[in-house]
């Protein structure tokens, strides 16, 4: 009898852990690159996602989603559940020669999914800096990474080409990592191609009785424009070349997505998997993408630059089929996918990000009241609108002087989202409508040739009724602006120091090296 029990006691202590790690759900995050609001087939597109259309049909559109303006800091929210301006990495990207990243005592997603118990695999683009070994995604949680480290190269060869400082050169060397080493040997394999199969590889040799962490960070539809030409044949009908070859980029990123649903669906995982797909921001109109009808494009505080494409598929969710407007942010996935894990925040810095899996699961009303999009003193875009004089000094007028009073400089380049309310002041970035591919607008505003009407210093919309921000309404509601520039003033007030140092011209990779730690 005694025997016969302390038997029954062991086996509990070693199936327990089994049976707790299959009720743990496998998670994959497949993050797109600058790919436009428009650009998915079930927003209208000309282009063909018939993958990203049968997920998201049978998953969860996320129709009132918003991610950052530009690469770097969407994938720090991502990875921290942290606003920018509390990592101090609210200014630009991380460039190649820049000696910071990701403050390495912020305790990242794939950290606390493997203390969760979960096998955590990355494939993609990293771009939350590299300049020392510590940095890197194997030391950020990982169990293993094959991917690019810096923001963008060449999608053949997976070289990158950047300014050495101090050098007077402009120096094209190989960014592509195995773990930590450099992996030669891929040249010519196109890298959505490349990305996707060995997404599906790490698939296939899963074990399913431990769950599953994988991250795909896509390098489409990141320019440069490049693309196999048989992805792009079926576009012959688009007359813009960028666009052509842009669309060409989505269906080949498609197709990868499709590609690994099946992997999951063949090794059944899928009964047990939550997806989630994203973009990092909007789409970049000067490289084929659009964001049609939303104002603005990658770069900026305007909804073209910020409402993401995004959805969560797999048969976890409690009400598929659907479509929620409930407000999520891109922070809100690692306190979210951390209890669907099971997992523990313990040792994170305090979040910004909200557990949203019953708005998305079961269609419950959002913890998200208010998003903060940006506060960024030195903010400068990067990609101005051609042609037109947006020196804000000179538009500021009599509305600077309104507000000054409100403890917020309202010259600096910061938005707010609150219920339906956004605030924006300072320069936003590129104000302008761009038309939809391939039509000819009738409304003037659509126009490249013609002058959005001039900036104020502060800007109100009502961003549920007005998503493309055509109607300024901060003369008719100042006690929203009020209220709103006092919220900024709160969240600066909790700001670190931007964090942007000078590139280092220790970097250089050498004549036959590869990008990576130099420090």
């Amino acid at each position: 009898m005694a025997e016969g029990l302390l038997s029954l006691c062991l086996l509990v202590v070693v199936v327990f852990p089994a049976v707790l790690a299959s009720r743990q759900p496998h998670i994959v995050v497949i993050l797109a690159d600058d790919f436009g609001w428009y650009d998915v087939g079930y927003h209208g597109a000309e282009i063909k996602t018939p993958n990203l259309d049968k997920l998201s049909a049978a998953g969860v559109r996320l129709e009132n989603y918003y991610v950052q303006p530009i690469c770097t800091p969407s994938r720090n929210q991502l990875m921290t559940g942290r606003y920018q301006i509390h990592t101090g990495m609210q200014h630009g990207l991380i460039e190649p020669c820049q000696p910071y990243c990701v403050p390495l005592d912020e305790k990242l997603l794939p950290q606390l999914l493997k203390e969760a118990g979960y096998a955590t695999h990355m494939v993609g683009k990293w771009h939350l800096g590299m300049y020392k070994k510590d940095c890197l995604p194997t030391r950020r949680g990982f169990d293993s990474y094959f991917g690019y480290l810096t923001g963008s190269e060449d999608y053949y060869t997976h070289v990158r080409c950047n300014h050495v400082p101090g050098a007077d050169l402009t120096r094209c060397a190989l960014d592509l990592r195995e773990q930590e080493e450099v992996a030669a040997g891929y040249k010519g394999q196109y890298s959505t191609e490349l990305f996707g199969e060995r997404a599906t590889r790490i698939i296939a040799k899963h074990n399913p009785e431990k769950p599953l962490f994988l991250y795909l960070a896509l390098q489409a539809v990141h320019g440069p424009l490049q693309v196999p030409e048989h992805y792009e044949a079926p576009y012959a009908f688009i007359e813009d070349p960028r666009r052509r070859a842009y669309a060409g980029m989505v269906s080949a990123m498609d197709e990868a997505v499709g590609n690994i649903s099946s992997a999951l669906r063949q090794t059944g995982l899928w009964d047990n998997t939550v997806l989630v797909f994203s973009t990092d921001n909007g789409g970049q109109t000067l490289s084929g993408g659009s964001n049609w009808p939303l104002r603005g494009r990658k770069g900026s505080l305007w909804e073209g630059g910020v409402r993401g494409v995004g959805f969560v598929s797999g048969p976890l969710l409690k009400q598929a089929g659907t479509a929620t407007r409930e407000l999520i942010h891109v922070s809100d996935w690692l306190p979210t996918l951390v209890g669907l894990a099971g997992g523990s925040l313990n040792g994170t810095k305090p979040l910004d990000g909200f557990d949203v899996w019953n708005a998305i699961s079961k269609g419950s009303a959002s913890p998200r009241l208010e998003l903060l999009h940006n506060i960024d003193p030195r903010y400068h875009d990067i990609a101005p609108c051609s042609g037109w004089n947006r020196d804000l000094a000179s538009s500021q007028g009599v509305s600077a002087d309104l507000w000054q009073w409100s403890g917020f400089n309202v010259s600096v380049h910061a938005a707010i989202r609150s219920s339906k309310w956004k605030l924006l002041t300072g320069y936003p970035g590129c104000d302008s409508w761009f038309p939809r591919p391939g039509h000819n607008d009738s409304d003037p505003r659509l126009s490249k040739d013609v002058a959005p009407p001039p900036l104020k210093a502060v800007r109100l919309f009502d961003v549920e009724n007005d998503p493309q921000e055509r109607n300024e309404v901060s003369d008719r509601f100042p006690e929203v602006v009020e209220y709103l520039l006092r919220r900024l003033h709160h969240h600066q007030q909790s700001a670190l120091p931007i964090n942007f140092p000078k590139d280092d011209k220790r970097c250089d990779p050498g004549p036959s090296g590869a990008w990576g730690p130099w420090a």
